[in-house]
């Protein structure tokens, strides 16, 4: 294998595994269900994305063409943000509510009548 598909699947490795992290400690760290689906499915659909194309480097360079990790992150990429947007929707016909605070420009003001 050359040195130059060795350095792009490293830092292809390198910015998946940024993104990974940043959707587990989105995961944990976020106060409602919303916010916590938000993380996850964003940076960690770009952080396997990441992995599956620097695999395909490497099969590629020992003489394979990659097909099931094309088909891997096709399916990923697909699938994440439907699964987020039908749980997101279930969450809302559950009327479940969220924590995030209210800025103060989106409450309707009540106005008394003279």
């Amino acid at each position: 294998m050359s040195t130059w598909f060795e350095n792009i699947a490293a830092v292809l490795i390198l910015i998946a595994s940024f993104f990974l992290l940043v959707g587990a400690v989105g995961l944990v760290r976020f106060p409602d269900f919303y916010m916590r689906l938000h993380a996850p499915t964003k940076a960690s659909t770009l952080g396997v994305g990441g992995m599956l194309i620097a695999s395909m480097l490497v099969t590629y360079t020992h003489g394979y063409p990659g097909i099931a990790e094309l088909l891997i992150t096709l399916f990923v990429f697909v699938t994440a943000p439907v699964s987020a947007n039908l749980m997101g929707e279930a969450a809302l016909h559950l009327k479940l509510r969220s924590k995030a605070p209210v800025p103060p420009d989106a409450v309707p003001e009540r106005r008394v009548a003279d």
